[in-house]
């Protein structure tokens, strides 16, 4: 039996149509018209799925178009660089991820990317890994400094920032005249009344909040005298207030080198939108790519505004600082510094003969050891 094919359309037709006569089996039949079994049974599907052209050659053009796909993302990531033009692979593929990008190519494909549009540093070294430590919790710790002052069109601006320890979250951004004590509690307290009181804060030995000769500042007196422990970091090591320092500088990469500010209103506009960006937006390494802002969450300690009450046990010790800063302990003259000055204190016995321990509401400050001198705690 032979058949006269005029097409490959009319040919699909007579092959269902003497299948439908059922004289010969699908075997035979493909052999007949020279096509595979698979080829017979996917004609045989499209006649009974399809409508009444199912013979016509479907359409060539690929459901989808990789090549430019791939262009119109290559594009995105273009100008996602443009948009953040300090942060790298890493960062650039989690915010792609976190806007619905479908198939994130990865971090090393985009850097790639950015190399041959010439938006990254060739020669740029990537940061080593580093160990690194956290609170447990947000408002465990909260670190405080100021960031290195800079030259504005008219004027100074002394950048106070504070830091939660566990999320990096940026609670405080404030673009401050001078580093004075009246300027740092304005800015805690706009803090404390937003975000609650921390447990506790660390800060370098400078002013406002540390003093070359007894650790202690009516700064940070106050601090203690609202419930929250108050902590210096080492002389000479900076690594103490890590955190805060990567933060500074982070601000001058994305920020200070970038601007030219003309006051502190402008600074402070600057400075605001970008710790919305830095909280809320900018993946973080340390953070498993996720924004410091997933992380944070208020303090359940409220700030009351004045003064919490204090009892120290029946057992304690309790001295007055007078107008000079000192006290008397066994007829010696200990000096704790004129901050705390008209305030009571707890001296608490050891187990080592001699040796003290002196109480500022709930945090030790110093450990008195009459054969020796006054040790800062």
């Amino acid at each position: 039996m032979s058949w006269k094919v005029e097409s490959i359309m009319s040919q699909r037709v007579q092959f269902y149509d003497l299948w439908n006569q059922g004289k010969v089996n699908i075997t035979e039949l493909c052999k007949q018209f020279g096509i595979s079994r698979k080829t017979g049974y996917k004609w045989l599907k499209r006649a009974k799925e399809g409508g009444k052209d199912w013979f016509l050659d479907g359409s060539r053009k690929p459901h989808s178009s990789p090549m430019k796909t791939a262009t119109k993302l290559e594009s995105k990531i273009v100008n996602l660089r443009n948009k953040y033009p300090d942060w790298g692979g890493r960062k650039l593929k989690k915010l792609l991820q976190n806007k619905g990008e479908k198939n994130t190519p990865s971090a090393s494909t985009i850097t790639a990317i950015l190399k041959r549009h010439n938006l990254i540093d060739k020669n740029k070294v990537s940061n080593q890994a580093t160990l690194r430590f956290e609170h447990e919790s947000p408002n465990d710790l909260w670190q405080m400094d100021f960031k290195g002052h800079f030259q504005m069109s008219r004027g100074r601006c002394h950048p106070l920032t504070i830091l939660d320890d566990h999320s990096r979250y940026n609670i405080t951004l404030k673009a401050c005249h001078r580093e004075t004590r009246l300027e740092v509690k304005n800015s805690m307290i706009e803090a404390f009344e937003r975000y609650g009181i921390p447990e506790r804060m660390t800060m370098d030995n400078g002013s406002p909040w540390g003093h070359k000769a007894n650790g202690y500042t009516k700064l940070t007196v106050w601090l203690m005298d609202i419930g929250i422990r108050v902590s210096h970091s080492r002389p000479y090591h900076p690594q103490t207030q890590g955190k805060d320092e990567r933060f500074h500088r982070t601000l001058k990469l994305e920020v200070l080198r970038r601007n030219d500010f003309r006051n502190l209103a402008d600074c402070q506009k600057a400075f605001d939108n970008w710790s919305e960006l830095y909280n809320n937006v900018r993946p973080h390494e340390a953070l498993d790519m996720e924004v410091p802002a997933t992380k944070y969450r208020v303090s359940k300690r409220q700030y009351q505004g004045s003064s919490l009450e204090y009892e120290y046990d029946h057992e304690d010790i309790i001295r007055k600082v007078n107008r000079s800063g000192t006290i008397s302990l066994k007829n010696q003259k200990c000096f704790l510094g004129e901050a705390f000055a008209g305030r009571p204190v707890a001296i608490k016995r050891t187990i080592n003969s001699g040796i003290f321990d002196v109480y500022y509401r709930h945090q030790k400050i110093y450990k008195i050891n009459l054969r020796k001198q006054l040790e800062m705690e």
